[in-house]
Parts: C-alpha cells; sequence; structure tokens
C-alpha cells in the first residue's frame, strides 16, 4: 500500500515541522538474552502481563510462558497451531491464543498452563486478540476484515462483525471502548463498543499508510500506531478523530507500545532498531531516537511495571553472496535462521 501524492505530501509536511533529536534511543539498551529454543522460527504477537510477572510470546505452534522476575521459560501452552497473539483474563485465571493455521482459539489455565477449551472463530485467521475486562469479552482481529467476540466467562463464541478493513492490534480504554488497527490502505482506527459488540465509527490516520502496532495513553486519550509502509508513528484523539502529529521512525514496525510512567512511546522495527519518542504533553511529543536491537525484531511486548522491552529475535545463517535475489524485487526476510536460535531480547533504560 502507498499513500496517495496529496497525502503523502501532507504527511511530510507534517514531519518537517517535528523536531528529530539523534540520540541513543533515551538510553534503551539490550541488557540480556533469554534462550527459548524449541522447533520453528516463526512468531508474531508477545505480551507482557506486569500482573502476574509473565511474558508470553508466540512461537511456531505454542505460547511460550517466561517469568519475568528470572527471566526463564516456566511453561510451553499448546495446541496452538499458527499462533499470532497471546490475551490474558487474571479476573478469570484464563489465557487465549489466537491459531490462524485452524481458525481458533485455545483457552489456558493461567497458573497450571494447560489447554482447557479450544472455540472456533467465525472470522478466518484469527490475528490479533486482545481481553477487555469490562465486558468479560475477548476479541480477535480476523485477517479477512472481521472481529470475533468470545464470552470468556462461559468459552463460547458470540459472534462476528464486519471491520472496515483487515485489523491488527487493538487496546481499550478500561470504560467500554475498544480502538482498532486498519491496516488496509487507507490506515484507519476503528472504534468498538464491546458490550454493545458494534463499530461505532471509524476515523482516518492521515499521514499513516499501513498501521499495524497500537498503543493507548488512558490518561490523556491518545492513540498510537506505528505505520509500516509510511516509516511514521501516528498519534491521534479517538474521540475527534483527528491525528495530531505524525513522527518518523524506523523501518518494518510491527508493534507498539507506552509507558505511562516514563511518559514513553515505543515502536519496533525489522531493521534492527526501536523509536523511542518522548511525550512532553498530550499533543507534544520529541523523538530520541532509534535504540539498537537485532535485525527481524519487528515485534515487541513492554513491561510498565519494570519498564523492561522485550523483543523475539532469531540467528540468521550467514547470507550467500551468491544467492538469487528474491522474485519481484521484493526484499524477503533475509537468510535462513539458525535451528533452536529462538530467543528474547530484553531492553532496558541506562540510568
Amino acid at each position: 500500500m502507498s499513500l496517495s501524492l496529496n497525502r503523502a505530501l501532507g504527511a511530510l509536511a507534517v514531519v518537517a515541522l517535528f523536531p528529530v533529536l539523534q540520540q541513543d534511543g533515551a538510553g534503551f539498551k539490550v541488557v540480556k538474552t533469554i534462550p527459548v529454543g524449541g522447533t520453528g522460527t516463526s512468531w508474531d504477537y508477545a505480551l507482557a502481563d506486569a500482573a502476574s510477572h509473565r511474558l508470553y510470546v508466540s512461537h511456531g505452534t505454542e505460547a511460550v510462558v517466561i517469568d519475568t522476575d528470572k527471566d526463564t521459560v516456566i511453561a510451553r501452552v499448546t495446541p496452538a497451531p499458527g499462533i499470532h497473539g497471546i490475551a490474558v483474563a487474571n479476573d478469570l485465571n484464563k489465557g487465549f491464543t489466537s491459531n490462524g493455521r485452524d481458525t481458533s482459539v485455545t483457552v489456558f489455565d493461567l497458573k497450571t498452563f494447560a489447554a482447557l477449551a479450544r472455540i472456533v472463530v467465525g472470522g478466518n485467521n484469527p490475528d490479533a486478540i486482545w481481553y477487555d475486562d469490562v465486558s468479560k469479552r475477548v476479541f480477535t482481529m480476523n485477517a479477512v476484515g472481521s472481529l470475533t467476540a468470545i464470552d470468556a466467562v462461559k468459552n463460547t463464541a458470540i459472534g462476528t462483525i464486519p471491520l472496515p478493513g483487515k485489523p491488527e492490534f487493538a487496546q481499550t480504554d478500561g470504560k467500554g471502548l475498544m480502538f482498532v488497527t486498519i491496516e488496509t490502505d487507507p490506515g484507519q482506527v476503528s472504534v468498538i463498543d464491546t458490550k454493545a459488540f458494534k463499530e461505532l465509527k471509524h476515523y482516518t490516520l492521515e499521514g499513516c499508510a499501513a498501521p499495524t502496532g497500537m498503543a493507548y495513553d488512558r490518561k490523556n486519550n491518545r492513540v498510537f500506531n506505528s505505520c509500516s509502509d509510511s516509516k511514521t508513528l501516528s498519534v491521534s484523539d479517538p474521540t475527534t478523530g483527528k491525528v495530531i502529529v505524525t513522527i518518523p521512525m524506523c523501518t518494518g514496525t510491527d508493534a507498539a507500545a507506552y509507558d505511562p510512567d516514563l511518559h514513553l512511546v515505543f515502536a519496533s522495527c525489522s531493521d534492527g532498531t526501536m523509536t523511542v519518542v518522548r511525550q512532553d504533553g498530550p499533543d507534544k511529543y520529541t523523538s530520541l531516537g532509534n535504540a539498537t536491537t537485532k535485525a527481524g525484531s519487528r515485534t515487541m511486548a513492554y513491561d510498565v511495571r519494570t519498564h523492561k522491552a522485550y523483543l523475539a529475535a532469531v540467528d540468521r545463517q550467514p547470507r550467500d553472496p551468491n544467492a538469487p535475489p528474491p522474485a519481484g524485487g521484493r526484499g524477503g526476510r533475509g537468510p535462513a535462521a539458525v535451528p533452536g536460535s529462538f530467543h528474547v531480547l530484553v531492553l532496558q533504560q541506562n540510568k
């Protein structure tokens, strides 16, 4: 997807007015590597649950559970064929995985990590997944352009509604509203009433092409979207549907996060960096540059308790200089991953 000429010029105009400081990503550095191993080298979303001191990372056909006090793997949740994301309902002692390969959701116990149920989702290829404690419902963002609601108490699917495009990530405001990223052109945010299970409205993210990651500031009611094609971080007001500012960021993003205590916004990218932006006020932001991560580490989870970022990563085979370029001029994902090398990078601020 690409921006139209007018939208591109508009985005550049906003960016040109925005101060970009070439710093070191607010001093965030890789301080530790958590080995995960296992078979397969694919992954998608990760979730840091500050309340339980747990990190959940999707990996191939399992959800890897990591104790963030000890930084060690304590469980592997299966079955999760083609897992994309993980959601947790601590009030119900349940976790949920979205499984793209068989269009299902696996329900598991948060204490024993044993599978409790499998729920068939009405929309094909459930991608991101989110739990809303107001409605006691789990929502899957389906790649076909729909949203499925699940009764988290009864472990039953409620229904599926259409969305204006392909959804990516979601966030809730704690008051019954959910914001969903719409990745397809034009980039949008869909606003959902979680109790009524209906879309209230959607608005366009001007200057944001192919939004993927999303984070939310509940205090100031600001939505943050990391935009892959335009390489920008978008800040919008979901009440008015207006984009406040777009900020230049790293290349190949797939996740965003927000720290309300440090007033920092993060976006992780496959180019081996993580952009860090300081929130000076609800409508004012300053780029603090990029922290170094690892090539391919496009997804991220952030723990607001410890102020640590977690990025999935693999080691790569040496690049063959004689190998032909990918078909169609595409860049591809680079050399093949080293089997069993899956791990998690831990980034923390150097104070």
